[in-house]
């Protein structure tokens, strides 16, 4: 049987992968020269990622990566390092949650609603300060720029994930783009034909097709008008500093959203030597401006890294619009988004689409899915996440 996957990122390779294991003749086009989507990894001195990211220990596709042995070494924090997380509350750097966030992080919560927002069910447990800085500090999973205005039980969810101990996150050496790497060989070996450069205006009507672009790119290669999702919009910041001893290791903001980490003080790998690489993402509300997103990220910059103007040594800035995953809004779940099956043999992958999980963990659920249904095999046993 063939399959013809569109998309060459995290997505895309696992469909790729899946379906050559299970026999499958397969082809993946890539619209960009390199492969990996928004996993990629610059080259270069500053081996940055298009945003923080983060591979969650406790999803699926954890398992699945370490069988195939293509997670590879991941990059350590070190304990003094990890005693150097900062919290922005009330305009000023702390080392502890409020009280009432610590609320929010204790065990045995009930299970959040789907059909209320986090805000008014969380302020029933913790009081409205308590809620709005666990809301903000859930955005480092979520960069949307008002965590507290969606389904609780969404957030809730993230906000656990994102504060369990020991932390869920890890990062692999060298960033994203190496697991990428390993992914891509390991579908080459399996016999995968993956062509780069290849952008696919028109769907392949011989073979099931998972396409796994994001769900701008999908609506219109389908030209389907309902697939749409709420998603988060950001300004990003990456910055090399001169090191200083002393510097954070990240700041959170919990009077607003947003999340700055240096992410050299695990893996030196990613900046020359004697340099810092800190990566930020601020969310945006709907009307506000990339530029009013940096200047809030320099506020960070301001708290946490002294002097750091003066220690620039390379700089760049972006804007992400609707490329942060899905969010829910109160009264709908991951099984409200745009299905997987879209019909005619053809399928959905990415990490806007109805499966469940946390970032990337979408990405995966979605792949193994949408393989199934095209193989005619039973399809996977989706529990929420």
């Amino acid at each position: 049987m063939r399959i013809t996957v569109i998309g060459g990122g995290f997505a895309g390779l696992a469909a790729a992968i899946t379906a050559a294991e299970s026999g499958a003749d397969v082809t993946v086009y890539e619209a960009h020269h390199t492969l990996g989507g928004r996993a990629r990894t610059a080259e270069g001195p500053y081996r940055t990622n298009e945003g923080p990211h983060a591979l969650y220990n406790g999803g699926p596709h954890w398992s699945w990566l370490r069988q195939r042995s293509l997670i590879g070494p991941l990059a350590q924090l070190p304990p003094l390092e990890a005693a150097r997380l900062r919290l922005r509350h009330h305009g000023a750097l702390r080392r502890t949650p409020p009280f009432g966030m610590l609320k929010m992080l204790r065990r045995g919560l009930p299970q959040a609603p789907v059909d209320v927002d986090f805000l008014t069910w969380a302020t029933g447990i913790a009081g409205e300060e308590g809620a709005r800085a666990a809301a903000h500090y859930s955005a480092v999973a979520l960069f949307h720029h008002d965590p507290g205005s969606l389904s609780a039980a969404f957030v809730q969810e993230r906000l656990r994930r994102a504060t369990k101990l020991p932390p869920e996150a890890h990062y692999p050496r060298g960033g994203w783009g190496s697991v990428i790497g390993r992914m891509a060989d390991h579908a080459w070996n399996l016999g995968v034909r993956m062509e780069t450069l290849s952008r696919v205006d028109t769907l392949p009507t011989d073979t099931p097709v998972v396409v796994a672009t994001s769900l701008d790119s999908a609506r219109r290669l389908l030209k389907d008008d309902s697939l749409t999702w709420t998603s988060g919009r950001t300004a990003l910041i990456d910055l090399a500093l001169r090191t200083r001893r002393g510097d954070a290791f990240a700041v959170s903001d919990l009077d607003r959203t947003g999340w700055i980490e240096r992410f050299t003080a695990q893996d030196r790998t990613l900046a020359p030597a004697g340099e810092s690489l800190i990566q930020g993402q601020i969310p945006l509300g709907p009307d506000e401006s990339k530029a009013a997103g940096i200047a809030r990220a320099e506020e960070l910059l301001d708290l946490a890294f002294e002097g750091w103007r003066d220690r620039v040594t390379w700089r760049r800035e972006a804007l992400a619009n609707g490329r942060t995953g899905a969010v829910d809004l109160p009264g709908t779940s991951w099984r409200d988004r745009p299905a997987i099956d879209r019909g005619d043999g053809v399928y959905l992958a990415g990490d806007q689409v109805a499966a469940p999980g946390v970032l990337s963990e979408v990405s995966f659920n979605s792949a193994l899915t949408a393989v199934s249904l095209a193989l005619g095999q039973r399809t996977l046993d989706l529990k929420h996440a």
